[in-house]
């Protein structure tokens, strides 16, 4: 899950150079959709997930109108700033008793909890659903990037924007497709956060969005297999943190991380450093 959201950060720093932290807003929203997919529209599982994709994938596209893009020549200082304005706006609206509402609701599973042991090893089928959704995802992404007229685009704009629009790219629709598809994602990790763990409300994204961008660093911002990489390094240590410390340590072993990549490898795992053009 924090894979999922950690490449629309990514993505959108390969693209713009920005800092969406409104991203875990947006995750949040995939999973209050998904909990009105299946509370009062009672729609089976793939009709949940295509709610908390559009919509999420709608959301994210007007907030890029909205708010990136009069600021997209800017000083970088005043997008970062409104994306924490976004993410705050966000929060706070939805916790309005006119639209989410501020309280914590029991997420609905859409099927029975069945778990096995395999070699010792308790697998349910959530964690199954989990992990083949995430990885249908990643190839789904994987696919549009190399192998579609859109993902060239993306790619030209990531190395140089300037230059992919005088051969013809057009650049605001890339930019806003790829906020779209990083918040398509990001719908997909909440309507998965929901089954996993069957509680949620307006503020829950923020510290899975924190996580995920911590991840995005580790594996080296503006990478979509470093993503990767890094969340599954940062879910590992999470893990690894609790079983043998204890579950009050979770949250700082997974900053101490951010901090130790900063300082001594601040492009990440599989960043690349960038050079100035003169």
């Amino acid at each position: 899950m924090y894979a999922l959201i950690a490449l629309g950060y990514t993505m959108v720093y390969g693209i713009v150079r920005l800092i969406n932290f409104a991203h875990g807003d947006v995750f949040m929203v995939g999973s209050f959709l998904a909990f009105y997919a299946i509370e009062r529209l009672h729609l089976p599982l793939p009709g949940v997930f295509a709610t908390a994709v559009v919509g999420c994938a709608i959301l994210a596209v007007a907030i890029e109108r909205v708010a990136y893009k009069p600021l997209r020549n800017a000083p970088k200082i005043a997008a970062l700033i409104t994306a924490i304005g976004v993410s705050l706006f966000l929060e706070y609206f939805t916790a309005l008793h006119q639209v989410f509402g501020p309280n914590f609701y029991a997420f609905p599973r859409p099927f029975q909890v069945v778990s096995r042991e395999i070699g010792g090893i308790t697998v349910t089928n959530i964690q199954g659903i989990i992990l083949l959704a995430t990885l249908g995802s990643l190839g789904a992404l994987q696919f549009v990037v190399y192998r579609t007229k859109v993902g060239r685009g993306m790619r030209a704009v990531s190395y140089d924007v300037v230059t992919a629009g005088l051969m013809g790219v057009n650049v605001n629709a890339v930019i806003s497709f790829t906020f779209g598809l990083g918040a398509a994602l990001a719908g997909v990790g909440g309507v998965l956060y929901g089954i996993a763990y069957p509680q949620i409300n307006t503020f829950m994204g923020v510290m899975p969005g924190l996580k995920a961008f911590t991840a995005a660093v580790l594996g080296g911002i503006g990478s979509i297999p470093g993503a990767v990489i890094g969340a599954l390094i940062m879910g590992q240590s999470e893990t690894l943190t609790t079983a043998y410390l204890s579950s009050t340590y979770r949250d700082g072993i997974a900053f101490l991380l951010l901090i130790a990549v900063l300082l001594f490898r601040p492009t990440g795992i599989l960043g690349k450093g960038r050079t100035e053009k003169v």
